[in-house]
């Protein structure tokens, strides 16, 4: 796909695998904000507020016309789940997905430097793990993969034989609902 400047405001090598699949040509600036929930705020509400910070905070230091931000959180029994602190906090979210269904919210927005405007959508997928042995759950901690995902587990890799189903977008658990996001470049003229 030809594209104008798209810059993608995450150093999520899996966000970055998923627009390239597309075809789509961008550059990575990570933007670093706090992601720290604010009192009383809804899931959407949060994980669209930091999308939309990320992509502004890229598009405030770096060049580009249209910038791309997610946040993704795994939502269960009301508890959202971001990355993990430790080993420890790893195991528990992992429990208490175990045998549960619970839903992987991602909150995208595209930003367009130009007109000083940004379109931000949430996508969410549910998700059905099956009931986890405590081997399994160790054996996961130990290779290091959840630490840097929300929820501490990545589907694409070694959780994959924890998911039962999922009902929705693929993509959007890996961490960018891909189908949403180039409508989205499209609608806003960046991608031709």
């Amino acid at each position: 796909m030809n594209s104008k400047p798209i810059v993608l405001a995450s150093a999520s090598p899996r966000r970055s695998e998923l627009l390239e699949s597309a075809g789509i040509r961008f550059v990575v600036a990570p933007a670093d904000i706090d992601e720290t929930p604010l009192p009383d705020e809804e899931p959407v509400d949060h994980v669209l507020r930091l999308a939309e910070g990320k992509a502004r905070a890229a598009a405030s230091r770096t060049e580009g016309r249209f910038f791309v931000g997610a946040d993704t959180i795994v939502l269960c029994d009301g508890e959202i789940m971001g990355k993990p602190k430790d080993a420890a906090d790893a195991d528990r979210m992992l429990k208490k997905l175990s045998g549960v269904p619970h839903e992987v919210v991602t909150g995208f927005s595209v930003y367009d430097r130009e007109r000083d405007a940004a379109l931000s959508q949430a996508v969410r997928t549910k998700v059905f793990f099956k009931s986890l042995l405590q081997e399994e759950i160790d054996a996961y901690i130990a290779t290091g993969c959840p630490f840097d995902k929300a929820g501490a587990y990545a589907i694409q890799g070694g959780a994959a034989h924890m998911v039962q189903k999922i009902d929705g977008s693929y993509s959007n658990v890996v961490g960018l609902p891909l189908c949403e996001v180039v409508e989205t470049l499209r609608t806003l003229g960046a991608l031709e």
